[in-house]
């Protein structure tokens, strides 16, 4: 054991943010905290750092450990350069080399027993410096940086010049090559791109200390990590395996625990209704017997209802217009900020009912795009076109979109007066702000809580196509399953750009990469673009022309091949989909009128009208009949789109 947290407890303001909390971390393990915003992830990161003292409990790291914490806003400045922070970091081995060149030049003109006490050493420091990597420190530094997003024109960069995101980004550079015996990440995923975090995964899968991390990046914590600590109303509690491990094994946990409470109250109710009517026949004997009873129940251990937030979230709506099937066309766009070319000639479509996934690394252009089609900036060249009755609702990261002054219940009321008030409080439960929460004002909210307050006005607007920047982003995990959700419930077309690939996987029915100034486009999930990324790329958005030309023509034909037959399956895919919704509104109607006839089959006044009830029979067999073609088509459909 590494690292132990025993019975730690911590209130702010009379609040209690951690109770009794305690778990232990092993050598090499990497584990995850998890817990919704405001839980005391943070809290509890800087109780083990020693930068805040707990009410009570303590940590014990193992003797001689070295400890290392990334937060989410590291203080780093100063005039050194990118590549100078990481030399400080390995100032003992370049010193190490330093005293080895020294030496060198002072063994040439050294004998006799100076030159064997030179030896000694020279061998002591030869042996330290390989020891710690040093022959190839030079190198570390390159793939680290260049892993975590930097190009080697940013290595000469002054640290002061720099973005939060990219100091952030120095910060952990640093730390990764400290090599501490413990590293501790608070949302390390937030400033990288989708090549860094996957090179940050396989960095921290071989790292050889123990990795504690604060995530919201599921997908990240999928890859990484063998242990999940929930922090749920202040107490910590321990899940082996990954994150998809740690969902299943909750709710069967919580599934157990809900039966137990319903068990217990009905217990309760039982033992109740005795004590009442013992009490009733106001006997001295019953009386007793009805206290003894009570004191019994009072001294039952009441089991708290587990909390049900799936219950609250079933988030179904509908645009009040159907746009076109043509919602939106791109043709040979292209856009350029000074020298810097984003992206060149570039088109595409998206049609009706489609989830867009918009991916690439940081400053591609994803972001400037979405910013033309909302008429927010120009392109250089090329045009886009919006379909028939189409209504564009925009989320963007800096929220906009909403009034400081109002509280939440007055957001939504200002902006959908005729919504009730049940209404406007179902659809905040939704986004999970309940009770006194609907009357704080959004200047009070946190990132994350304004975010979700500005997707429930988006949600609600007439908007049949949402295009949304960033939407996770300061969401913890409970609410993108909210988001999730939505979007897959949504009728209208939405496109998004996003570096959650959790979430891209759950929502995305079609993924465009923007890589090398082109489109490559994907129709299926993530999980299906990393499976065709490598052979679709070096067609569709080769490096440079020597690369294309590289390419055999039959590699190349084979990969247009997959293309075609990527846009027929597409196609296909739409066309069953809506025979499957046409199927489900047949089924739907021919049930209705099912039952209407029924009912007038009960009607006295019809019992005796011989013609009348052949007729309604006569309609109710041929009914039968199409119902079950109906249902048997139902049911192929149904499995056909399943696989």
């Amino acid at each position: 054991m590494i690292l132990s947290c025993n019975n730690i407890n911590q209130t702010f303001d009379g609040k209690t943010i951690l109770s009794d909390c305690s778990f232990h971390i092993e050598e090499h393990e990497k584990a995850a905290v998890i817990g919704i915003n405001g839980a005391g992830k943070s809290t509890l990161f800087k109780i083990i750092t020693g930068e805040l003292m707990p009410d009570s409990g303590n940590i014990i790291i193992s003797k001689g450990k070295t400890l290392a914490y990334l937060s989410q806003h590291p203080d780093i400045s100063g005039n050194r350069t990118v590549y100078d922070e990481m030399l400080e970091v390995k100032k003992d081995i370049i010193q190490t080399e330093r005293n080895l060149r020294n030496l060198e030049a002072d063994m040439k003109q050294a004998s006799g027993e100076a030159l064997e006490a030179m030896l000694a050493d020279y061998s002591r420091l030869s042996h330290s410096f390989e020891l710690n990597n040093g022959y190839a420190y030079k190198s570390e530094i390159t793939g680290v940086l260049k892993g975590l997003g930097f190009s080697e024109d940013d290595f000469d960069k002054p640290v002061s010049t720099l973005s939060g995101g990219q100091k952030t980004r120095v910060f952990l550079s640093r730390l990764l090559l400290s090599e501490p015996d413990i590293i501790l990440l608070d949302e390390p995923t937030n400033h990288l791109d989708l090549n860094s975090i996957a090179w940050l995964e396989t960095f921290l899968s071989n790292y050889k200390g123990a990795v504690l991390i604060i995530s919201h990046d599921r997908y990240f914590l999928n890859r990484i990590v063998t242990k999940v600590i929930e922090i749920e109303n202040g107490t910590a509690v321990t899940y082996m395996g990954n994150y998809s491990d740690y969902a299943v094994k909750k709710e069967s946990l919580r599934a157990a625990q809900l039966k137990q409470y319903y068990n217990q109250q009905k217990e309760i109710r039982h033992q109740e209704a005795v004590i009442e009517k013992l009490r009733s026949f106001n006997r001295e004997k019953s009386i007793r017997r009805a206290e003894s009873r009570e004191k019994q129940l009072n001294k039952i251990e009441r089991i708290q209802k587990p909390v049900e937030i799936d219950s609250e979230m079933h988030l179904s709506l509908t645009p009040r217009i159907l746009s076109g099937n043509d919602v939106l066309s791109i043709k040979n766009l292209s856009k350029s900020f000074g020298n810097q070319q984003l992206f060149s000639d570039i088109s595409f479509e998206i049609k009706r009912g489609e989830k867009v996934g918009i991916i690439g690394n940081n400053g591609t252009g994803k972001t400037t795009l979405l910013k033309i089609i909302n008429g927010l900036t120009d392109s250089d060249s090329g045009e886009f076109t919006l379909g028939s009755k189409v209504n564009i609702g925009y989320y963007d990261q800096e929220h906009h979109v909403l009034t400081m002054e109002n509280t939440l219940f007055e957001e939504l009321s200002d902006s959908y007066p005729d919504m009730t008030v049940t209404e406007i409080r179902n659809v905040l439960a939704a986004f999970l702000f309940t009770g006194d929460d609907v009357m704080k004002r959004i200047s009070e909210l946190s990132g994350g809580e304004r975010g979700r307050i500005s997707l429930a006005k988006l949600m609600l607007s007439e908007a049949n196509f949402l295009i949304l920047d960033e939407p996770t982003n300061h969401l913890d995990i409970v609410s993108k399953e909210i988001l999730e959700q939505a979007i897959n419930n949504y009728s209208g077309t939405v496109l998004y750009v996003s570096h959650d690939r959790y979430f891209i996987n759950k929502t995305a029915t079609r993924i465009l990469e923007l890589t090398n100034r082109q489109f490559v486009n994907y129709i299926g999930n993530y999980d299906y673009y990393l499976e065709k990324r490598e052979e679709l790329t070096g067609v569709y958005a080769p490096e440079s022309p020597s690369v294309s030309a590289s390419g055999s023509t039959s590699e190349m034909s084979a990969a247009k091949t997959d293309w075609k037959s990527q846009k027929e399956e597409q196609a296909k895919l739409r066309k069953k989909q809506n025979l499957f919704k046409k199927t489900e509104e047949d089924i739907f109607i021919l049930e209705e009128r099912l039952s209407e006839l029924n009912e007038r089959l009960n009607d006295t006044s019809i019992a005796s009208n011989a013609g009348k009830l052949l007729e309604i029979t006569t309609e109710q067999e041929e009914i039968n009949t199409k119902l079950s073609s109906l249902y048997e088509l139902w049911e192929q459909l149904s499995e056909e789109l399943e696989e």
